[in-house]
């Protein structure tokens, strides 16, 4: 019965929810790690707030750190939130468990300065449009490696992306960015013409030597070579932090960076301020000492 219920709220978290495998997979873990804990429960309606407690506890002597704590707390949450609206609990045992306080720490960013050099260190017209892209949209490194022609519009320069949740948005490309990817389509044109791979693939944006999909581990690869030049470790995330980092610096309205990263809440996004912040905190005392 137990199990039954775990893989009903698996599927509605996958048809209802529209999440992704890998996300449910986590929540499947989550659940199914908290119940082989418990034991021979057989009724929901057995499982106390005390149990929860005791899970807590027992996570922590297992040496679990506080992020781990707080994803599994929000997996048996949402578990038992899902049970009440499906009426087959009367009361909720996780309603009052708080979870741990995360110290968030700021994400990585690059400075405008580094930005620059980099651009004007000699890449093909591939890795180019990469860079451009990823800088002029915050694109995730999957939504890039997936990214369809389909869903370039020249006319309007914008781009079109599937995000997470399976959410849709529209984001628009400067110039640079745009003149970097035309003469990057016309090399891939020739580039699959020429190419007689049977994976080769019509459909996506970036394509390797062979016409075949670029992996997330050349973008990655790549970035880190481009980070090497300026003394940096840096990842394609890196560059999303500075694309949102530095848009809020030169004046972009905080729910205009939430709808072109798209982020859920705004709260997610709100962490850039206190980059912003840090960043002319920084500079202040780098020339006032």
């Amino acid at each position: 019965m137990v199990m039954e219920l775990v893989c009903d709220y698996l599927s509605y978290l996958e048809i209802e929810r529209g999440l992704s495998a890998n996300t449910i997979a986590a929540y499947k873990n989550d659940l199914f790690l908290f119940f082989e804990f418990l034991g021979n429960i057989a009724n929901m309606e057995d499982i106390k707030r005390s149990h929860l407690s005791d899970y807590i506890k027992h996570l922590g002597r297992n040496g679990a750190n506080t992020a781990t704590i707080t994803r599994k707390i929000a997996s048996i949450k949402g578990f038992f939130r899902y049970l009440c609206s499906v009426k087959e609990i009367k009361a909720n045992p996780a309603l009052s468990i708080a979870s741990p306080k995360v110290s968030k720490k700021l994400p990585k960013v690059m400075t405008m300065s580094e930005i620059e050099k980099l651009f004007k260190e000699k890449m093909d017209t591939r890795e180019l449009a990469v860079f451009e892209l990823l800088y002029a949209t915050g694109l995730r490194v999957s939504e890039l490696v997936n990214l369809d022609i389909k869903n370039i519009d020249f006319k309007n320069d914008t781009i079109r992306t599937i995000g997470k949740g399976s959410k849709e948005r529209v984001i628009p490309i400067g110039t640079k960015a745009k003149t970097a990817l035309k003469s990057y389509l016309k090399e891939r044109e020739i580039n699959l013409q020429l190419s007689n791979s049977k994976k080769r693939d019509e459909t996506r944006v970036f394509l390797n030597n062979f016409a075949e999909k670029i992996t997330r581990q050349w973008v990655y690869c790549f970035i880190r070579n481009l980070g090497d030049i300026i003394h940096k470790s840096i990842s394609p995330h890196t560059i999303r932090h500075t694309f949102a980092t530095h848009l809020l610096e030169n004046g972009a309205d905080l729910r205009v960076v939430q709808e072109l990263l798209g982020h859920a809440n705004i709260v997610t996004t709100q962490l850039y301020t206190h980059i912003s912040k840090k960043h002319l905190k920084d500079v202040y005392f780098a020339i006032n000492g």
